[in-house]
Protein backbone atom coordinates (compact mmCIF):
# COMPACT_ATOMS: atom_id res chain seq x y z
CA UNK A 1 0.00 0.00 0.00
CA UNK A 2 1.62 3.27 -1.15
CA UNK A 3 0.48 6.57 0.70
CA UNK A 4 0.75 10.07 -0.53
CA UNK A 5 -0.09 13.58 0.08
CA UNK A 6 -3.44 15.45 -1.77
CA UNK A 7 -3.78 19.15 -1.55
CA UNK A 8 -7.51 20.04 -2.18
CA UNK A 9 -7.44 23.63 -1.29
CA UNK A 10 -9.28 24.71 2.16
CA UNK A 11 -8.54 27.49 4.30
CA UNK A 12 -7.42 26.28 7.73
CA UNK A 13 -9.56 27.10 10.33
CA UNK A 14 -9.99 31.31 10.46
CA UNK A 15 -8.31 31.74 7.20
CA UNK A 16 -10.86 32.54 5.17
CA UNK A 17 -10.19 35.71 3.77
CA UNK A 18 -11.00 36.02 -0.06
CA UNK A 19 -8.97 38.93 -0.67
CA UNK A 20 -5.48 36.41 -1.18
CA UNK A 21 -4.21 38.57 1.76
CA UNK A 22 -2.49 34.82 2.98
CA UNK A 23 -2.24 33.35 0.06
CA UNK A 24 1.48 33.40 -0.18
CA UNK A 25 1.66 31.58 3.82
CA UNK A 26 -0.22 29.09 2.32
CA UNK A 27 1.91 28.76 -0.37
CA UNK A 28 5.12 28.32 2.51
CA UNK A 29 2.67 25.71 4.35
CA UNK A 30 2.49 23.73 0.87
CA UNK A 31 6.05 23.65 0.53
CA UNK A 32 6.48 23.01 4.25
CA UNK A 33 4.10 20.00 3.81
CA UNK A 34 5.70 18.76 0.79
CA UNK A 35 9.02 18.57 2.16
CA UNK A 36 8.21 17.02 5.12
CA UNK A 37 5.92 14.35 3.34
CA UNK A 38 9.02 13.76 1.12
CA UNK A 39 11.50 13.10 3.75
CA UNK A 40 9.06 11.13 5.65
CA UNK A 41 8.75 8.72 2.69
CA UNK A 42 5.32 9.39 1.28
CA UNK A 43 5.35 8.10 -2.67
CA UNK A 44 3.57 11.15 -4.30
CA UNK A 45 1.79 14.69 -4.16
CA UNK A 46 -1.02 15.55 -5.80
CA UNK A 47 -2.27 19.38 -6.04
CA UNK A 48 -5.48 19.96 -7.86
CA UNK A 49 -6.70 22.32 -10.36
CA UNK A 50 -9.19 25.04 -9.64
CA UNK A 51 -10.76 28.30 -10.88
CA UNK A 52 -12.81 31.02 -9.05
CA UNK A 53 -13.98 29.52 -6.40
CA UNK A 54 -13.56 30.20 -2.83
CA UNK A 55 -12.29 26.46 -2.53
CA UNK A 56 -8.74 26.36 -3.90
CA UNK A 57 -8.34 29.78 -5.14
CA UNK A 58 -4.31 28.78 -5.07
CA UNK A 59 -4.46 26.34 -7.51
CA UNK A 60 -5.13 27.09 -10.77
CA UNK A 61 -2.03 25.50 -12.27
CA UNK A 62 -0.77 22.18 -10.96
CA UNK A 63 2.22 22.37 -13.32
CA UNK A 64 3.16 26.19 -12.22
CA UNK A 65 3.19 25.10 -8.59
CA UNK A 66 4.58 21.07 -9.49
CA UNK A 67 7.67 23.10 -11.08
CA UNK A 68 8.00 25.04 -7.62
CA UNK A 69 7.41 21.96 -5.57
CA UNK A 70 10.21 19.50 -8.06
CA UNK A 71 13.26 22.24 -6.71
CA UNK A 72 11.66 22.10 -3.10
CA UNK A 73 11.71 18.23 -3.39
CA UNK A 74 14.30 15.25 -3.90
CA UNK A 75 11.93 12.28 -4.46
CA UNK A 76 8.68 12.35 -4.26
CA UNK A 77 6.46 11.54 -6.84
CA UNK A 78 4.80 15.08 -8.31
CA UNK A 79 1.01 14.79 -10.01
CA UNK A 80 -2.11 16.92 -10.76
CA UNK A 81 -4.72 15.73 -9.11
CA UNK A 82 -6.49 16.93 -11.65
CA UNK A 83 -5.61 18.01 -14.89
CA UNK A 84 -8.77 19.66 -16.55
CA UNK A 85 -8.11 18.50 -19.96
CA UNK A 86 -10.63 20.01 -21.82
CA UNK A 87 -9.35 23.32 -20.39
CA UNK A 88 -6.22 22.99 -22.44
CA UNK A 89 -4.45 22.66 -25.51
CA UNK A 90 -2.65 18.82 -25.46
CA UNK A 91 0.22 20.20 -26.82
CA UNK A 92 0.44 22.81 -24.06
CA UNK A 93 0.04 20.03 -21.17
CA UNK A 94 2.94 18.11 -22.92
CA UNK A 95 5.28 20.83 -22.73
CA UNK A 96 4.48 22.21 -19.16
CA UNK A 97 4.43 18.94 -17.89
CA UNK A 98 7.83 18.18 -19.62
CA UNK A 99 9.43 21.17 -17.63
CA UNK A 100 8.08 19.67 -14.66
CA UNK A 101 9.78 16.61 -15.65
CA UNK A 102 12.87 17.72 -16.25
CA UNK A 103 13.37 19.96 -13.30
CA UNK A 104 12.28 16.98 -11.04
CA UNK A 105 14.51 14.44 -12.86
CA UNK A 106 11.32 12.62 -14.10
CA UNK A 107 9.02 12.51 -11.18
CA UNK A 108 5.61 14.07 -13.19
CA UNK A 109 2.59 12.37 -13.44
CA UNK A 110 -1.25 13.54 -13.84
CA UNK A 111 -4.94 12.54 -13.49
CA UNK A 112 -6.87 13.66 -16.31
CA UNK A 113 -10.70 15.06 -15.42
CA UNK A 114 -13.23 15.85 -17.63
CA UNK A 115 -13.93 18.93 -15.77
CA UNK A 116 -17.53 19.31 -14.14
CA UNK A 117 -18.16 23.17 -12.84
CA UNK A 118 -19.18 25.47 -16.21
CA UNK A 119 -18.04 28.83 -14.68
CA UNK A 120 -14.56 26.64 -15.35
CA UNK A 121 -15.31 26.64 -18.62
CA UNK A 122 -14.77 30.62 -19.17
CA UNK A 123 -11.56 29.33 -20.26
CA UNK A 124 -12.64 27.36 -22.89
CA UNK A 125 -16.51 27.77 -23.41
CA UNK A 126 -16.93 25.78 -26.43
CA UNK A 127 -15.39 22.28 -24.60
CA UNK A 128 -18.07 22.38 -22.09
CA UNK A 129 -20.74 20.66 -23.32
CA UNK A 130 -18.62 17.50 -24.74
CA UNK A 131 -16.24 18.12 -22.11
CA UNK A 132 -15.55 13.93 -21.72
CA UNK A 133 -15.63 13.03 -25.19
CA UNK A 134 -12.74 15.49 -25.73
CA UNK A 135 -11.00 14.33 -22.40
CA UNK A 136 -11.22 10.60 -23.72
CA UNK A 137 -9.71 11.42 -27.55
CA UNK A 138 -6.81 13.62 -26.06
CA UNK A 139 -5.53 10.99 -23.55
CA UNK A 140 -4.14 8.65 -26.56
CA UNK A 141 -2.72 12.03 -28.28
CA UNK A 142 -1.15 13.47 -24.92
CA UNK A 143 0.83 9.94 -25.10
CA UNK A 144 2.01 9.93 -28.30
CA UNK A 145 2.90 13.98 -27.95
CA UNK A 146 5.04 12.72 -24.67
CA UNK A 147 6.74 10.13 -26.50
CA UNK A 148 8.21 12.78 -29.32
CA UNK A 149 6.16 11.93 -31.82
CA UNK A 150 5.34 14.58 -34.49
CA UNK A 151 1.42 15.70 -34.92
CA UNK A 152 -0.77 17.78 -37.39
CA UNK A 153 -2.07 21.30 -35.74
CA UNK A 154 -3.67 24.43 -37.29
CA UNK A 155 -1.16 27.33 -37.16
CA UNK A 156 -1.73 31.44 -37.25
CA UNK A 157 -2.70 30.83 -41.00
CA UNK A 158 -5.57 28.42 -41.29
CA UNK A 159 -2.62 25.93 -42.49
CA UNK A 160 -2.14 22.09 -41.21
CA UNK A 161 1.63 21.76 -39.87
CA UNK A 162 3.59 19.20 -38.15
CA UNK A 163 4.70 19.84 -34.58
CA UNK A 164 6.95 18.30 -32.01
CA UNK A 165 6.79 19.19 -28.54
CA UNK A 166 9.81 20.08 -26.28
CA UNK A 167 11.18 19.90 -24.12
CA UNK A 168 11.95 16.21 -24.54
CA UNK A 169 10.58 14.68 -20.60
CA UNK A 170 12.97 12.77 -18.49
CA UNK A 171 10.65 9.81 -18.53
CA UNK A 172 9.78 8.34 -21.60
CA UNK A 173 6.13 7.61 -20.91
CA UNK A 174 4.12 9.86 -18.74
CA UNK A 175 2.27 8.45 -15.88
CA UNK A 176 -1.35 8.80 -16.16
CA UNK A 177 -4.90 8.21 -13.77
CA UNK A 178 -8.28 9.17 -15.31
CA UNK A 179 -10.35 11.31 -12.15
CA UNK A 180 -13.40 9.84 -11.50
CA UNK A 181 -16.19 11.11 -9.20
CA UNK A 182 -18.26 7.71 -8.96
CA UNK A 183 -19.17 7.08 -12.63
CA UNK A 184 -18.61 3.31 -13.50
CA UNK A 185 -18.30 4.57 -16.82
CA UNK A 186 -15.13 6.43 -16.41
CA UNK A 187 -13.90 3.25 -14.35
CA UNK A 188 -14.01 1.37 -17.28
CA UNK A 189 -12.65 3.95 -19.72
CA UNK A 190 -9.81 4.39 -17.42
CA UNK A 191 -9.20 0.76 -17.93
CA UNK A 192 -10.17 0.49 -21.62
CA UNK A 193 -7.27 3.54 -21.81
CA UNK A 194 -4.96 1.59 -19.43
CA UNK A 195 -4.51 4.58 -17.08
CA UNK A 196 -4.68 4.26 -13.27
CA UNK A 197 -7.66 5.73 -11.71
CA UNK A 198 -8.22 8.24 -9.37
CA UNK A 199 -10.99 8.49 -7.13
CA UNK A 200 -12.64 9.25 -3.58
CA UNK A 201 -13.83 7.12 -0.56
CA UNK A 202 -16.09 10.35 0.30
CA UNK A 203 -19.71 10.08 -0.39
CA UNK A 204 -19.43 6.08 -1.89
CA UNK A 205 -20.31 2.74 -0.29
CA UNK A 206 -17.55 0.41 0.07
CA UNK A 207 -19.44 -2.13 -2.17
CA UNK A 208 -20.03 0.41 -5.36
CA UNK A 209 -16.09 1.06 -4.53
CA UNK A 210 -15.34 -2.79 -5.03
CA UNK A 211 -17.56 -3.55 -7.74
CA UNK A 212 -16.34 -0.32 -9.98
CA UNK A 213 -12.57 -1.69 -9.03
CA UNK A 214 -13.26 -5.20 -10.44
CA UNK A 215 -15.02 -3.25 -13.54
CA UNK A 216 -11.72 -1.43 -13.93
CA UNK A 217 -9.31 -4.67 -13.57
CA UNK A 218 -11.30 -6.52 -16.43
CA UNK A 219 -11.41 -3.54 -18.77
CA UNK A 220 -7.39 -2.90 -17.87
CA UNK A 221 -7.04 -6.54 -19.03
CA UNK A 222 -8.86 -6.92 -21.97
CA UNK A 223 -7.45 -3.83 -23.05
CA UNK A 224 -4.57 -3.92 -26.50
CA UNK A 225 -1.12 -2.58 -25.70
CA UNK A 226 -1.02 1.16 -26.20
CA UNK A 227 1.58 4.06 -26.17
CA UNK A 228 2.80 4.98 -23.49
CA UNK A 229 -0.09 2.51 -21.39
CA UNK A 230 0.21 1.98 -17.20
CA UNK A 231 2.40 -1.04 -16.54
CA UNK A 232 0.15 -2.28 -14.41
CA UNK A 233 -3.73 -1.21 -13.06
CA UNK A 234 -3.33 1.05 -10.68
CA UNK A 235 -6.45 1.98 -8.06
CA UNK A 236 -5.94 5.37 -6.05
CA UNK A 237 -8.28 6.41 -3.97
CA UNK A 238 -8.64 10.17 -1.75
CA UNK A 239 -9.68 10.54 1.66
CA UNK A 240 -9.32 12.97 4.03
CA UNK A 241 -6.68 12.01 6.19
CA UNK A 242 -5.99 13.18 10.07
CA UNK A 243 -3.97 10.60 12.60
CA UNK A 244 -4.35 12.09 15.88
CA UNK A 245 -3.90 9.94 20.03
CA UNK A 246 -7.46 8.72 19.68
CA UNK A 247 -10.52 8.73 17.82
CA UNK A 248 -12.20 11.40 20.41
CA UNK A 249 -9.79 13.87 20.38
CA UNK A 250 -9.65 13.58 16.39
CA UNK A 251 -13.26 13.78 16.06
CA UNK A 252 -13.43 16.63 18.21
CA UNK A 253 -10.44 18.52 15.65
CA UNK A 254 -11.44 17.94 12.67
CA UNK A 255 -15.61 18.45 12.84
CA UNK A 256 -15.77 21.71 12.26
CA UNK A 257 -13.38 21.68 9.20
CA UNK A 258 -14.70 19.08 7.41
CA UNK A 259 -18.42 20.04 7.91
CA UNK A 260 -17.42 23.47 6.27
CA UNK A 261 -15.73 21.47 3.66
CA UNK A 262 -18.96 19.04 2.99
CA UNK A 263 -21.07 22.46 3.00
CA UNK A 264 -18.64 24.33 0.46
CA UNK A 265 -18.96 21.48 -1.58
CA UNK A 266 -22.40 21.54 -1.60
CA UNK A 267 -22.52 25.25 -2.34
CA UNK A 268 -20.13 25.11 -5.19
CA UNK A 269 -22.22 22.67 -6.72
CA UNK A 270 -25.29 24.98 -6.50
CA UNK A 271 -23.92 27.79 -8.15
CA UNK A 272 -22.99 25.14 -11.03
CA UNK A 273 -25.38 26.14 -13.73
CA UNK A 274 -24.32 22.63 -15.96
CA UNK A 275 -26.39 20.44 -13.75
CA UNK A 276 -30.08 20.44 -13.00
CA UNK A 277 -29.84 18.73 -9.68
CA UNK A 278 -31.64 20.88 -7.22
CA UNK A 279 -29.29 21.52 -4.78
CA UNK A 280 -29.82 25.51 -5.63
CA UNK A 281 -32.80 24.82 -3.97
CA UNK A 282 -32.31 23.77 -0.78
CA UNK A 283 -32.63 25.84 2.45
CA UNK A 284 -29.08 26.62 4.80
CA UNK A 285 -30.77 24.72 7.62
CA UNK A 286 -30.95 21.26 5.14
CA UNK A 287 -27.57 21.72 4.36
CA UNK A 288 -26.23 21.75 7.25
CA UNK A 289 -28.08 18.85 8.49
CA UNK A 290 -26.57 16.80 4.61
CA UNK A 291 -23.45 18.23 5.82
CA UNK A 292 -23.72 16.36 9.37
CA UNK A 293 -24.86 13.43 8.15
CA UNK A 294 -22.10 13.42 5.20
CA UNK A 295 -19.71 13.67 8.15
CA UNK A 296 -21.12 10.94 10.49
CA UNK A 297 -20.90 8.58 7.61
CA UNK A 298 -17.52 9.66 6.57
CA UNK A 299 -16.66 8.89 10.26
CA UNK A 300 -18.14 4.96 9.80
CA UNK A 301 -16.21 4.60 6.82
CA UNK A 302 -13.83 5.76 4.73
CA UNK A 303 -12.26 8.89 6.16
CA UNK A 304 -8.72 8.12 7.46
CA UNK A 305 -9.30 10.10 10.55
CA UNK A 306 -8.73 9.10 13.97
CA UNK A 307 -6.05 7.08 16.28
CA UNK A 308 -3.43 5.10 14.49
CA UNK A 309 -5.25 1.57 15.42
CA UNK A 310 -8.55 3.17 13.82
CA UNK A 311 -6.54 4.25 10.83
CA UNK A 312 -4.56 1.00 10.20
CA UNK A 313 -8.25 -0.54 9.84
CA UNK A 314 -9.22 1.23 7.73
CA UNK A 315 -6.13 0.68 5.02
CA UNK A 316 -5.56 -2.49 5.75
CA UNK A 317 -9.72 -2.94 4.52
CA UNK A 318 -8.85 -0.47 1.40
CA UNK A 319 -6.01 -2.60 0.26
CA UNK A 320 -8.41 -5.70 0.35
CA UNK A 321 -10.55 -4.26 -1.31
CA UNK A 322 -8.01 -3.62 -4.23
CA UNK A 323 -6.75 0.08 -3.42
CA UNK A 324 -2.46 0.27 -4.74
CA UNK A 325 -2.80 3.95 -3.10
CA UNK A 326 -3.97 6.58 -0.58
CA UNK A 327 -3.78 9.76 -1.08
CA UNK A 328 -4.18 11.70 1.75
CA UNK A 329 -6.07 14.76 1.64
CA UNK A 330 -4.46 17.34 4.34
CA UNK A 331 -5.04 20.96 4.18
CA UNK A 332 -8.86 20.62 5.17
CA UNK A 333 -8.79 23.36 7.99
CA UNK A 334 -6.09 22.53 10.11
CA UNK A 335 -2.82 24.47 10.58
CA UNK A 336 0.75 23.40 8.95
CA UNK A 337 2.32 21.98 12.30
CA UNK A 338 -1.08 19.77 13.20
CA UNK A 339 -0.61 18.21 9.37
CA UNK A 340 3.00 17.38 9.63
CA UNK A 341 2.76 15.91 12.88
CA UNK A 342 -0.22 13.63 11.40
CA UNK A 343 2.00 13.51 8.85
CA UNK A 344 4.57 11.41 10.93
CA UNK A 345 2.22 9.05 12.37
CA UNK A 346 0.75 7.94 8.76
CA UNK A 347 4.18 7.53 7.58
CA UNK A 348 4.77 4.91 10.72
CA UNK A 349 1.24 3.33 9.90
CA UNK A 350 2.20 3.07 5.92
CA UNK A 351 5.68 1.51 7.48
CA UNK A 352 3.35 -1.57 8.99
CA UNK A 353 1.16 -1.84 6.02
CA UNK A 354 4.31 -2.38 3.70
Amino acid sequence: MKLSVMFFGSYPTGGTDPSGADHAARYEDILAIARAADRLGFHAVWTPERHFQQVGQIFPSPPVLSAALAVATERIALRAGSAVLPLHHPLRVAEDWSVVDNLSHGRAGLSVATGWHSTDFVLAPGHYADRRERALRDIPLLRRLWAGEEAEFTDGTGRRVAVRPQPRPVQPALPLWMTSSGSPATWEAAGRLRTGVLAATVGQRREDLAERVHTYREAFAAAPTQTGESPAPTVTLMTHAYVGRDDAEVRSLVADPLKDYLTSYVRQTAANRGEDNGVAALTAQTVDRLAQFAFERYLAWGGLLGSPGTCHKLLADLSELGCDEVACFVDFGLDRDRIIDSLHRLADIGKDLA
